[in-house]
């Protein structure tokens, strides 16, 4: 299998569980609930997308013939040495091309395995950690995994109207990015207040000027 990648680099992870930590993010194009073109966005499942994921012109970007070449690439990004080495496969919606060689691929070069996904498809296994997206108005598939992520507010996906079938071991709300930001960041905060069960995610790599 080929692999179309938007962009590949190292970073720290902004968001959930596992803010702060030294990553590679491997960003695959494409998604299947918003093309990327702003002329289709009104149409759109998704329609509050921040992420640019059209194309193969990101650093790092480009098609790779199969698992052990991407696999490669993620190992070149890695900048921390052979210790807690991870991997987030991101997008877009990386499920549509994340499989199980790659998972393996990256597993063979000392890596942990994240993916953060709408839940519209099911993953590979042998990942390390799954982190929920969903979004309003899509099929939702994937009702268990390391930590749910609800971007807030989203009408239609409230959370305290969620399925009874969730099996994660964190819950986030993120406020949701663009021109409400802040009045959806004091939204996001007062829902936590009086909902402990609820904690709040904040994008830091935005806060602090990092990709």
């Amino acid at each position: 299998m080929t692999y179309a990648v938007k962009e590949l680099f190292a970073t720290l992870q902004g968001e959930g569980a596992r803010a702060g930590r030294a990553s590679v993010f491997c960003r695959f194009a494409g998604c299947n609930l918003w093309s990327g073109r702003e002329e289709d966005r009104a149409e759109a499942a998704c329609r509050f997308c921040d992420t640019d994921f059209m194309g193969l012109d990101g650093p790092g970007g480009g098609r790779f013939a199969d698992a052990q070449a991407l696999a490669q690439a993620v190992e070149a990004a890695w900048s921390g040495g052979d210790r807690e080495r991870y991997v987030v496969f991101t997008g877009g919606e990386p499920l549509l091309q994340l499989d199980a060689a790659l998972v393996e691929a990256v597993h063979a070069r000392g890596f942990e395995a994240a993916v953060e996904t709408n839940g519209t498809l099911d993953p590979p296994p042998g990942l390390d950690w799954v982190t929920v997206s969903p979004k309003a108005g899509a099929p939702w598939r994937l009702r268990a995994g390391s930590e749910l992520k609800l971007i807030y507010p989203q009408p239609g996906l409230e959370p305290d109207a969620l399925p009874h079938d969730l099996h994660f071991a964190h819950r986030w709300l993120q406020p949701m990015d663009g021109p409400d930001r802040a009045a959806n960041t004091q939204a996001a905060v007062a829902y936590c207040l009086a909902h402990p069960g609820w904690r709040l995610s904040l994008q830091t790599h935005k806060l602090i000027g990092i990709p």
